[in-house]
């Protein structure tokens, strides 16, 4: 028998655990219904079984977060299905409620891998304490995740839009604007402009806040591994698959997940991430439970999604679910004016990480950063500012092609001899570099970013030893 609970509503939240699906094991109907009375209103769902083998069918077709299980039971006992419970994978957690226990009965029930244990009888506060310190158990678990999730892509993360251009005025007021909506998000623009940053102000800006910000790169993720990375797999779902293992749409629940570069998704897999968001349900690999999912899903590429379906290379369906709302965001290049405010940022947000001295950014080091085009958008700026900060000046060799200028100056006398400036700060640079490795050209030529013979020339042009 299964019994269904309406989401609580924002006054119960507190007090309740409004994405849990709760299983109650127990062979006394009594202690059934006064638990499923005491948690329905508190969770997502509850469902009850008389016996280890009737949860166990429930279990093969539903995900369950937490199992309320009596030790005595008719047939399998508690201890002995909870056992075989972990050894097939099953994550979740499991209070062992009973009425005749003693210590080697705890320690039996901690070893075979029980979250808690509580004696018969027991009153409503107990069991709602016991399944509190779950909740809690499984959401910093969950947030454990998410943070070592988040570090293995950046070591470096920044939080705000920086810059007081028309263009990321309106983007801000965008942002404000789409924040406080559920809506799927869809952030289009060149490579460096800050997508995550983007995604990240959302979430933070957004009633979700509280909640995990999951990001993941659908194009760092093999195709063969993409599925089971984003919805999770049972236990022998293929080769290697020798436990469970929950995907990021679960990490992400309540909070948001952000799919990077989703254009680089392959197209059986659009198919399954539009069924999942239009049934707000998703199946893990392997697996005939189907998991009820809170997530919002803010999705981002550096590709013309319009042309991907054009060209067949993605699903015109699942464009249109992901576009509800469509934000552009500007390369560096259409707002330069915003050059020295980001650099500002960029050396006051690294520089205390990296226990570096703030440069000081000459009036001639500005205008040459103004100057250049900065392919590589915001992301190639905080680059070369992180670079800098790590040698102790602007490395202004790094954005140079050799041979070729780096930007093109203006035709006026004034942005000529900044451009002149430009080459002798360079020479300056490339010599201190060599001074600090003591002319070991092979380690200065790692620091520039250049190969050795491009520095063997440089220095031969300029008569440096």
């Amino acid at each position: 028998m299964t019994t269904s609970s309406p989401t609580p509503d924002a006054n119960k939240l507190a007090d309740g655990w409004p994405y849990w699906s709760i299983l109650v094991v127990d062979d006394e109907p009594g202690m059934r219904n006064f638990l499923v009375k005491t948690l329905a209103p508190r969770c997502q769902t509850v469902m009850e079984a008389g016996s280890a083998e009737e949860g166990a069918e429930l279990l093969r077709g539903n995900h369950v977060d937490l199992i309320i299980l009596d030790i005595a039971l008719p047939g399998r006992n508690g201890v002995a299905w909870l056992k075989e419970l972990r050894e097939h994978g099953y994550t979740g957690q499991v209070i062992l409620i009973t009425a005749f226990a003693d210590l080697d009965t705890a320690i039996e029930a901690l070893r075979a891998g029980a979250s808690d244990f509580i004696l018969k009888p027991f009153r409503v506060p107990q069991i709602l304490n016991a399944v509190r310190r779950c909740y809690e158990s499984a959401r910093l678990a969950r947030e454990n995740f998410v943070l070592r999730h988040a570090l293995s892509r950046s070591q470096f993360a920044d939080n705000g839009l920086v810059g007081h251009t028309p263009q990321m005025t309106e983007l801000s007021a965008s942002v404000r604007r789409v924040a406080t909506a559920n809506s799927t998000v869809l952030l289009q623009g060149e490579s460096g402009t800050g997508k995550e940053l983007v995604a990240r102000a959302l979430h933070a800006l957004s009633p979700r806040a509280q909640g995990p910000f999951v990001p993941v790169n659908c194009a760092s993720v093999s195709p063969e591994h993409m599925e089971s990375e984003l919805f999770g797999h049972a236990k022998g779902a293929f080769a290697g698959a020798t436990r469970a293992r929950d995907g990021l749409f679960y990490y992400a629940q309540g909070g948001t997940l952000f799919l990077d570069e989703v254009a680089e998704l392959p197209l059986p897999l659009q198919a399954t991430l539009l069924r999942a968001l239009e049934d707000l349900k998703i199946r893990p690999v392997g697996s005939q439970q189907l998991v009820t999912m809170n997530v919002r899903i803010i999705a981002a590429t550096n590709r013309s999604l319009q042309q991907a379906v054009a060209e067949g290379r993605f699903r015109k369906d699942l464009y249109y679910r992901l576009q509800v709302v469509e934000l552009a965001l500007p390369p560096l290049r259409e707002h330069k004016d915003d050059i020295p405010d980001l650099v500002q940022h960029f050396i006051a947000r690294l520089a205390p990480v990296l226990g570096a001295a703030p440069l000081q950014i000459t009036p001639a080091e500005m205008d040459y950063l103004m100057q250049y085009d900065w392919p590589g958008n915001v992301r190639e700026l905080r680059n070369l500012i992180e670079r800098s900060l790590i040698l102790g000046t602007l490395n202004v060799s790094a954005l140079y092609t050799m041979g070729k200028r780096a930007a093109t100056a203006p035709a006026n006398s004034g942005a000529e001899r900044a451009v002149t400036d430009l080459h002798t700060l360079e020479q300056q640079h490339i010599r201190a570099v060599l001074d600090s490795v003591h002319g070991d050209k092979t380690q200065a030529a790692q620091l520039l970013g250049i190969s050795r013979r491009t520095l063997e020339r440089r220095c031969a042009e300029w008569a440096l030893s």
